[in-house]
């Protein structure tokens, strides 16, 4: 279910590496939200990059004309948030945020996957920002989901808006995600995340030689996703 509570035109102003680390959206009314988007500097017509032609071509349609095989706009200020989407960026550790979002419609490279469809990924700081969008079965184009992966471990350790924590935290998910149901203790092992982050309804967790991820308040411990997102948390919070 989409949202129409503001879309990722609502460009984030904040030091280098904090809208990241916070996750959290900036909420403000409706009504507010939407003047934001429609005064955005972004350019009201978009060009779009077609992958069969290797060139550009105007965005003609509207969205409810548009078909699987159109690539999706390049109009932040277009698109709405679902409800999944606009729920992770609530939670800690996901490092996406409406300007990530922005700058990945407007500037990253566009790709088509079987499973969900158009993404634009863009890297910055040797992260790797992935915006899943739809706009074929809406009446406007939305932001479906988002997540981030480490493309160069080496630059993300560099780069001043990443600490290690912040990089080990994208790994774990990263690689939890890659395989659902498949235990990835090895890949666990190396890494120290000690702000912890959220799947599901556990807040995770790690350290150097754990093979597992710990929830910090209940205590399970899982080496897997669908260990972890299974299994509710009985923890301090009283879920």
């Amino acid at each position: 279910m989409a949202s129409r509570q503001g879309g990722p035109g609502d460009t984030e102003s904040s030091r280098p590496g904090s809208t990241e680390r916070r996750t959290a959206s900036t909420t403000r009314p409706a009504g507010a939200e939407r003047r934001a988007t429609r005064s955005t500097p972004f350019p009201s017509t978009s060009e779009t990059t077609d992958p069969r032609s290797g060139g550009s071509v105007p965005d003609r349609r509207s969205a409810v004309a548009r078909t699987a095989e159109d690539p999706p706009i390049r109009d932040p200020g277009r698109y709405a948030l679902t409800d999944h989407f606009r729920e992770r960026l609530e939670q800690p550790g996901r490092y996406v945020s409406t300007r990530t979002v922005s700058d990945a419609i407007r500037l990253g490279q566009l790709r088509w996957n079987r499973t969900d469809g158009w993404r634009f990924a863009l890297v910055e700081g040797g992260i790797r920002f992935v915006v899943v969008v739809g706009d074929t079965e809406t009446n406007s184009p939305v932001v479906v989901t988002g997540w981030t992966e480490v493309a160069d471990r080496e630059a993300a350790l560099d780069a001043r808006r990443w600490d290690p924590v912040d990089v080990d935290t994208i790994t774990v998910r990263a690689a939890l995600s890659e395989s659902s149901s498949t235990p990835i203790p090895d890949r666990i092992r190396p890494r120290t995340v000690t702000r912890p982050f959220v799947v599901g309804d556990h807040r995770l967790k790690t350290e150097p030689g754990d093979p597992y991820v710990r929830c910090a308040d209940c205590g399970c411990r899982f080496r897997s996703k669908d260990a972890i997102t299974s299994r509710g948390c009985h923890g301090r919070s009283g879920r």
